[in-house]
């Protein structure tokens, strides 16, 4: 059984903090087999030290966050048995799983923030979709 998941392109740009911030998803759709190993793409462009998400839209069903990186261990676990490595000197923030089943069918956003949660004049995450 073929698994096909559908990405659209998740795109950040903020003006807000010290210069530009850029998200992309080189892939719009990759099709894996069920059972095999899965890796969705994200790189970035940050001039500070990113906060960077994965979420998961499932059909019929709300945003989700899948996982986040702010700081610390560099491989970061989330739901759904899915991980990611953040790489400073790449500028990726790479979404793995080690096995994908035909319920990952969904769509994927990277995203980030340079705003720490919280402060003052914080708007939150800004996710466009192409």
């Amino acid at each position: 059984m073929t698994l096909v998941l559908i990405l659209m392109l998740g795109v950040l740009l903020s003006p807000r903090g010290t210069g530009a911030q850029l998200v992309t998803q080189p892939d719009i759709h990759v099709p894996v087999s069920e059972g095999a190993h899965l890796m969705l793409r994200c790189n970035y462009s940050s001039s500070v030290p990113p906060t960077l998400f994965w979420y998961i839209q499932s059909p019929n069903e709300d945003l989700q966050v899948l996982l986040k990186y702010m700081s610390g261990n560099m491989l970061v676990s989330g739901i759904k048995g899915f991980e990611a490595e953040f790489r400073r000197m790449e500028n990726s923030f790479h979404l793995r799983k080690p096995s994908a089943h035909w319920r990952d069918s969904a769509q994927y956003f990277c995203a980030l923030s340079d705003r720490v949660p919280g402060a003052a004049g914080d708007s939150g995450i800004l996710i466009f979709q192409l």
